[in-house]
């Protein structure tokens, strides 16, 4: 809904200087994952005044950024010639110190209280919908309104995490924990460092491809974004990982609990681009071969991801709460870090020889070709990671559950693609839940696992509703 009072409310070429906005702003959350890298780990594994040593660390951290970012966005807004966008970026941030706020507070949520990230992001995305709708069309505040709703949004968010937080910020605080997650900043700073250079892509796109490519690109990225939410599905893998806590089948189970949502929103997607685009905006609708693009390579990420998660739960280099340089230097972590190297060293280049010397700038034909670099990318360093760390973990591939995956979500695509096409925002969703009940329907009848997590899912209902009645009962009789 955010996304759809922006395209359709502003043009293309706006679209693209506001999604350039973030692309500045991500280079003063390079430090953001220091501390939350470490709280996470730490937490898992019980060490008690975490959240109040990693809050106030991570304070710190975010009110120096804000402090560099407000006179240096100044001096970039005026040599890519944006200053009438200049409040804008100065709001923004404001928003930069929200982030590195929810990012820590997430950080120790994911091993404690993981539902709470997720009524988190409800509270957050409600109340930027709810501030949008109010500035943006009732005030007529287009680029104010927009970075206003991202701002008090974020910082509601903020609010409600401390206050889920509470008990915890009664505990000591422990400098040494901080003195340790310090010693080892240096490995974190490397992998954001790292995960920003190749981030430089979408730097590229708008230098050289123009406003209007950015905007081709993210108009794609507001629907492969809800691929990415299948991770969601893995998201206590992680820290039960750190806490031994996580056999091998369980892992297995996970990762193909994550490709069973994957996969089908994947097909939903390439299938409907063309009606997804349109509802934003009908010009973004030449843009469908980005979507599909764009699509391919979010799944592949999903998988690379879990992967790699998986990796660096099975370290224990700081079991005890001492961080040696030297062990995570030489760690499997260190290896994933060093991954995004690789790839900026191989993409960076080609992104810069299509955009710059190829003259497809300001065309969706541009973003489809670096979009497939990083495609080729990403699938060919995955290969060549994988088949350095083949003997250090071992996850399990229920290839027969896969092939059911796919042969639902085939069968639900070929639905959808024989339907008329849409272009209304109504007719559009509906045609998308159509063909999510289409998949889910067929998996139910060839696949056990979907019917377990159906009853566990059943089960789960009633024994929370046990529980409401348990406590109204025991309310009603303390009243009389």
């Amino acid at each position: 809904m955010f996304t759809l009072l922006l395209t359709r409310n502003m043009n293309t070429n706006e679209y693209g200087i506001w999604t350039n906005i973030f692309d500045y702003a991500g280079y003063f959350m390079l430090f953001s994952g220091i501390l939350p890298f470490w709280a996470t780990r730490f937490m898992a594994r019980g060490k008690e005044g975490t959240v109040k040593t990693s809050s106030l660390g991570q304070f710190s951290i975010a009110l120096a950024a804000t402090v560099i970012y407000l006179p240096v966005i100044v001096m970039i807004s005026r040599a890519i010639g944006t200053q009438a966008y200049l409040l804008i970026y100065l709001i923004s941030g404001l928003y930069i110190f929200n982030y590195y706020m929810v990012a820590v507070f997430e950080s120790v949520l994911r091993s404690i209280k993981p539902q709470a990230i997720g009524y988190g992001l409800l509270v957050e995305e409600v109340v930027k919908v709810a501030v949008a709708l109010l500035l943006i069309v009732g005030f007529g505040q287009l680029f104010l309104g927009a970075i206003l709703a991202l701002v008090i949004s974020s910082g509601i968010q903020v609010l409600y995490y401390a206050k889920v937080l509470g008990d915890e910020f009664r505990q000591k605080v422990n400098w040494n924990y901080l003195k340790e997650w310090i010693k080892g900043s240096a490995a974190i700073a490397y992998n954001a460092i790292g995960a920003q250079l190749i981030s430089f892509v979408l730097i590229f796109l708008f230098l050289y491809g123009g406003s209007e490519t950015r905007a081709y690109y993210q108009a794609a990225f507001t629907f492969t974004n809800i691929i990415g939410f299948s991770s969601s599905l893995a998201f206590a893998v992680y820290p039960k990982l750190l806490a031994n806590a996580c056999p091998d089948k369980e892992v297995g189970v996970s990762f193909r609990t994550v490709l069973m949502l994957a996969i089908p929103l994947s097909t939903l997607t390439i299938v409907l681009s063309s009606s997804f685009l349109t509802i934003l905006n009908v010009s973004y609708n030449i843009a469908w071969p980005v979507l599909i693009a764009l699509a391919i390579d979010t799944l592949i990420g999903l998988i690379v991801s879990f992967y790699t998660s998986c990796l660096m739960g099975a370290e224990a280099f700081e079991a005890e709460g001492k961080i040696s340089l030297r062990k995570l230097v030489r760690s499997k972590i260190f290896s994933v870090f060093s991954i995004s190297y690789i790839q900026a060293a191989i993409a960076l280049p080609l992104v810069y020889f299509v955009l710059a010397d190829l003259g497809v700038a300001g065309s969706v034909q541009a973003v489809v070709y670096v979009i497939s670099i990083m495609i080729g990318v990403h699938l060919s360093t995955f290969i060549g990671f994988y088949w350095l760390m083949r003997g250090s973990i071992k996850l399990p591939v229920a290839w027969k559950s896969i092939a059911k995956y796919i042969l639902a979500s085939g069968f639900m695509g070929i639905v959808l693609f024989l339907l008329p096409n849409t272009s209304t925002l109504f007719l559009t969703i509906s045609k998308a839940i159509l063909g999510f009940a289409i998949y889910s329907s067929l998996l139910l009848v060839i696949d056990e696992q979907a019917r377990t997590i159906v009853r566990l899912i059943w089960a789960e209902i009633k024994g929370t509703l046990s529980q409401f009645k348990v406590r109204n009962v025991s309310g009603e009789k303390g009243v009389e």
